[in-house]
């Protein structure tokens, strides 16, 4: 799938959305860990996860009532890639 730059860009310009993306670097975590985290509601919370989510830099699943989130360093990778794609000087244009 290819990626919407603008929406990644959108989605990591938010120093929230940056923090859980780097609790998500190191393992899996429900949203009441998350919460947990921040002091702010679980509404805005689960409002950055789903800007996350729906950009493809988090991953979701469900187990009972819990929801749990992962980071998807493919996508992110991904992501990173295609932006410096955009914007990569060519070796001529560095001299």
């Amino acid at each position: 799938m290819p990626v919407d730059c603008v929406a990644f860009c959108r989605a990591l310009s938010d120093e929230t959305r940056q923090k859980i993306l780097q609790m998500l670097r190191e393992r899996e975590m429900c949203v009441s860990e998350i919460v947990d985290a921040f002091a702010m509601s679980q509404p805005t919370i689960s409002h950055h996860l789903a800007v996350l989510k729906n950009t493809g830099l988090v991953s979701d699943r469900k187990e009972g009532k819990q929801v749990y989130y992962s980071l998807d360093r493919c996508c992110l990778s991904d992501c990173c890639n295609d932006l410096m794609d955009k914007f990569r000087a060519s070796p001529r244009e560095c001299h």
